[in-house]
This record gives C-alpha cells, structure tokens and sequence, in this order.
C-alpha cells in the first residue's frame, strides 16, 4: 500500500497543479468538448462547409464587394499594350545594349531587338499612354492603373499560370477567388462564391489547380460555369421528379453523408459534397434568372459586344460577370485564350497578328464592362484585375513572334478605389526587365488583397504545422495604388 502511495505521488493521475491537470484532462472528455469547439471555429483549418460561404467581416473598411479578374492567357506582351519603349525602335534589329547572356537571367538566345509597330497615344486627362490596340479600353485611361513593373518567377505557361493565380509555382494551393472566399465569405447563398469562365476554346494548360481550393475545404474552389447552353450541366432534375421528391430524396442523402462524415471530420470533401448539393439545389430556382442575358436590353448587348461574332463570346463572359458580381458572387474570373498556339496570348509567329486577333475579340468587351459598372454605381465596389501569367520579350523570336518573358510585364487594376489613370513601376528601355518599383507577383496580390479590405499578412489558414498566406512571406503595398 505505502509503495502504491508513493508511485501515485511520483505519477499523479492528473497532475498536481491546476495546469497540469487541465493539461493532462485533455485526453479525455474535457478535451473531446473542446475541440469539438475550437473544430467548429475553424481553429484546426477545418472550417464547417455548410457555414464556409457565409459573409465575414473585412479587416479594413472599404466599399469592396467583388472582383472580376480578366485572365490573358498565354502572355501579352507589354511593349505591344501598356509600356511604349521608343528605345526599342530606334535600336529594331541591333543586339540590346549591356545584354549579359551568361549573367543577366541567363538569358539564352537574345537575339535582335523587335521594335514595336504599335502606335501609343496619350488619353483622358491622365494621359496614360495605351496601345492602338485597345482604342475602345482607352476611353477608360483614368478608371486604369497599369502595374508596369510586375516580374514573376516562371518561364513556362504551366507554372507561370499557377503562381499568378495561386502565388505558387507548384500545385495544390488556394487560388485568388478561394483566398477572397475564404476571407469574405459570399454575399449570396444561393450561387457560387467564386463562379469561373473559360474561353470557348478550351481552359489552360494545368487546368482545375489554377481554380482550386488547395488545401482548404473544397466549397471555397471555383465553380464552372459555361456561357452558351446551360451554365451548368446536369443542374435541373428530371422532369418527372417534384421539388418535394427532390427534398425528400436530399435530405435522406444528408443524414447518410452526414453519419458517414462525423467518423472522419477532418476531411472536409464530404462535407463540401453535402453543401454542394444543398447549394444547386437552391441553384435550380436562382441560377437561370441570373444567366439569362435576354433580360438585358439590347443598348447592353451592343455595348458588351454581343451583336459582333468577333466579341460576341467574350463579351458574354463579361456581362455575365456583371451579372454574377451584381447578385452577390464575391469572385469572378473570365479567361480570354484557351486550347494552344495562335487560340491563346502565346505569340511565338507573329506578335501583330496574334494581338491584332486577341484584342479585337477583348477590347469592346472589357470597355463596356467599365462602362456599365460605372452606369450602375458598381465600379466603386468591384476590383478588375487584368493580367496574364507573364510578359514577353523586346528580342523578336521566328521574325516576329516574342518569346515568355517573366522579368518585367504589365497588368492593370480599375475600381474599387484603385487610383486610375497612372502607370506605376517601370521596366527598362527596352521593356526587359523590371527596374523602378518592382513588383512581385506576392506584391500583386496583397495590393488585391487590400483593395478587398483583407490584410494579406492576416489573411492565413493553418496547414501543415505552418499558417499559409497568399503572399507566402512577402507582399508590400503600394500607397499611390491604395490610398494611405
């Protein structure tokens, strides 16, 4: 007995301080209670699907509700758009000046300089110059604020489109609409969070990881939604099945997934699966009212470019979005480019032409998106970003084509209180390389992140033993962009 005293001292059952004993209780039915508590907060980064959607409070107080990003896929080429170098035409055809072929990026084949045939006019009261390229966009100069110092760290198509949608260069991370989500929650619950549109031609080359929600729950991923034809396949039930067979047969469905799902709560695919059913179910009644563009008049058709067969499919992409952002979807992305070759921004052959062919088929439409969101009070409130994974070379490439270049392009940013009608950062005088005010695609990003009323550096999620940021560990922002 004296010897079973002294053991129990020695090893107290439950501590013998207060610590020690909540500390040691854990492992029992205190600590069960708990994190059932801290799991329903999301403390373990397993957010509960079914309340993952609903509206959060901004860190900052701005009038942000949404974001619309117009996605160039394949690389435009920001001396032909945004970034007039006259140096480059004068030197068209002679070797670039202080080129360094085994130092300077290692660059290999640098071949003769490629002036640029584009004709560059100020406009608005700004006077930001804009390629001939874009003539209806540039009605739209001081709305704009061109990013021209943005560098990247990916040569390739495949990596480049992750880490400008994801900030990685590698897959399974959160993509820019899953941050914004996850941040913000939507303001509409019977639609997506983040709605997703290709180009008719066919999406990018790595696919559904430029949309995914990486390692958080999969109800913040994108959802597709296509713009001809039913947005979304398979949506209406049989016509045979009433709403309240419908109901019937679903909320059995839940209480099977649901009984399932407590055995493995971590894994919230189950329970994204669950809340992706409630959700198009409620998609049945709200979805074809908010796609259906013969709604709107015919002045808004014309104005987006749907009486042209040349911008007829982007320009539907784009008053969807508006559509979409004007019901309360929190994240819209709209691709132009899909499938390979002369389909996407990729203009190896011949850069006039490629652009000649891309910008006809963009222009009027992402103008007459400016349009109708000021018309409608909606600029003040909606972020457009547009860009493209990287830029392209001054070096001409097959006579002329230009070859990716990531070290120095252009984007562009426009409403919710984005300052427009300025160009911020600057590449070299051949449009190579970023010099003045460079920005990281981590700095794009936070200054998104801002313009949304989310602080990047608080804007985490806990995953593998580490809080992950959109921005990784970097990210600055830019006061004459922001205000402040």
């Amino acid at each position: 007995m004296k010897n079973q005293t002294r053991l129990m001292r020695m090893n107290p059952p439950c501590g013998e301080t207060r610590r020690e004993f909540l500390w040691e209780a854990g492992g029992g039915f205190a600590g069960m209670a708990l994190t059932s508590m801290l799991s329903a907060d999301g403390f373990f980064g397993t957010a509960r699907a079914d309340d993952s959607l609903r509206p959060k409070a901004s860190h900052e107080a701005r009038p942000t509700k949404a974001c619309i990003c117009l996605f160039m896929y394949g690389g435009p080429s920001q001396v032909d758009l945004f970034d007039p170098k006259p140096m480059l035409t004068k030197y068209h055809g002679k070797t670039m000046p202080g080129i360094d072929k085994d130092h300077l990026f290692k660059v290999r084949n640098p071949g003769k300089l490629l002036g640029s045939s584009r004709q560059f006019l100020q406009h608005g009261e700004s006077g930001l110059p804009i390629s001939d390229l874009f003539p209806n966009l540039a009605r739209h100069a001081d709305d704009i604020a061109v990013l021209r110092s943005c560098y990247a760290d990916s040569f390739a198509h495949g990596s480049g489109m992750l880490q400008m949608n994801t900030g990685m260069v590698r897959q399974g991370y959160p993509s820019l609409g899953s941050w914004a989500v996850y941040g913000l929650g939507s303001e509409n619950q019977n639609l997506p969070g983040y709605v997703v549109m290709l180009d008719h031609r066919g999406g990018p080359i790595n696919g559904p990881p430029n949309w995914s929600s990486g390692f958080m729950p999969a109800s913040f991923q994108g959802t597709q939604f296509r713009t001809s034809g039913e947005p979304i396949l398979n949506l209406q039930p049989p016509a045979r099945v009433t709403v309240a067979q419908q109901r019937q047969q679903l909320d059995l469905l839940k209480r099977f997934n649901q009984k399932y799902s407590a055995t493995s709560p971590e894994n919230t695919d189950l329970q994204a699966r669950i809340s992706s059913y409630e959700l198009a179910f409620r998609m049945q009644a709200h979805a074809p009212e908010a796609v259906d563009l013969s709604q709107e008049s015919r002045q808004t058709h014309k104005l987006y470019g749907l009486d042209n067969p040349r911008t007829e499919k982007f320009g539907r992409r784009c008053l969807l979005a508006r559509r979409l952002v004007e019901r309360g979807v929190r994240f819209v992305q709209v691709y132009s480019g899909g499938g390979h070759g002369t389909d996407t921004w990729d203009a190896h052959g011949d850069v006039n032409k490629n652009h000649e062919k891309h910008c006809g088929a963009t222009d009027l439409p992402m103008a007459g998106l400016l349009t109708d969101l000021k018309q409608r009070g909606l600029l003040d409130e909606t972020l457009i970003f547009w860009t493209g994974e990287f830029g392209r070379t001054p070096t001409g490439q097959s006579g002329k084509g230009r070859d990716h270049s990531p070290r120095g392009f252009s984007t562009w940013m426009a409403g919710a209180g984005a300052r427009g009608g300025q160009a911020i950062g600057a590449t070299d005088d051949f449009g190579f390389a970023a010099v003045e005010n460079k920005l990281h695609v981590h700095d794009v990003h936070a200054n998104m992140l801002h313009l949304m009323g989310l602080d990047h550096e608080k804007l985490t999620y806990f995953h593998a033993g580490r809080e992950h940021r959109l921005t990784d560990v970097s990210g600055r922002i830019l006061p004459e962009l922001v205000g402040g």
